[in-house]
């Protein structure tokens, strides 16, 4: 915990020195105008060597802003890697992935998951998300955590079956928590001879 708030306070102080440096680049006000009443000074022209020195100052604060925003987005991802460490160790942590091969006998809608007999997730899926399944991808549906031993996981699944039909369908899977992570992938797939899709889950071992 004395880690993740060191982080924490890094990540405040590079923000603010990221908004410091965007404060400095920004132009200066323009002053208003002389009164009609007040002599106008001739103003001199700006030399050539003057206006080189603004360019390159303000090239090189650009570039100090841009590398405080990357040193900002690398340590976001570091505090997420070490709070997903912390809020769920090796030797409790179970996930579940979705994937799908092919869908043409199913258009998925939403999944439901159940472990021990309580809800743990219920996704809505958007046709993005579900096209990015098809060409293969694999969705983190959810990690959490359990003690070792006996765990049964059931999974609900809703969309549209072949001719638009309205189908729902469940897959269930009793499996053994041990010391290390347990990994369960909730797969969709096509059953081309019978026209219809399958679900199943696999335990990765």
């Amino acid at each position: 915990m004395r880690t993740l708030r060191s982080l924490l306070l890094l990540a405040g102080m590079i923000a603010l020195a990221a908004s410091a440096a965007a404060a400095a680049a920004a132009p200066a006000p323009v002053p208003a105008p002389p009164t009609a009443a007040a002599a106008a000074p001739v103003a001199a022209a700006p030399s050539a060597s003057a206006s080189n020195t603004d360019a390159g100052g303000t090239r090189a604060l650009d570039q100090q802003i841009q590398d405080l925003k990357k040193d900002v987005i690398d340590l976001n991802r570091d505090l997420f890697v070490l709070e997903e460490e912390l809020l769920f160790p090796a030797n409790t942590q179970v996930a579940v992935f979705v994937s799908m091969d092919v869908g043409d006998f199913f258009a998925l809608d939403s999944v439901s998951l159940k472990i021990d007999n309580r809800e743990v997730v219920n996704y809505l899926y958007t046709p993005r998300e579900v096209a990015a399944l098809i060409k293969g991808g694999a969705q983190r549906l959810y990690v959490g955590n359990l003690k070792a031993g006996g765990h049964e996981l059931v999974v609900l699944f809703n969309g549209k079956g072949p001719n638009e039909r309205y189908y729902r369908r469940g897959a269930n899977l009793r499996f053994e928590k041990g010391v290390g992570a347990k990994y369960l992938e909730v797969k969709i797939t096509d059953h081309a001879r019978a026209q219809q899709p399958e679900f199943e889950i696999r335990d990765w071992e």
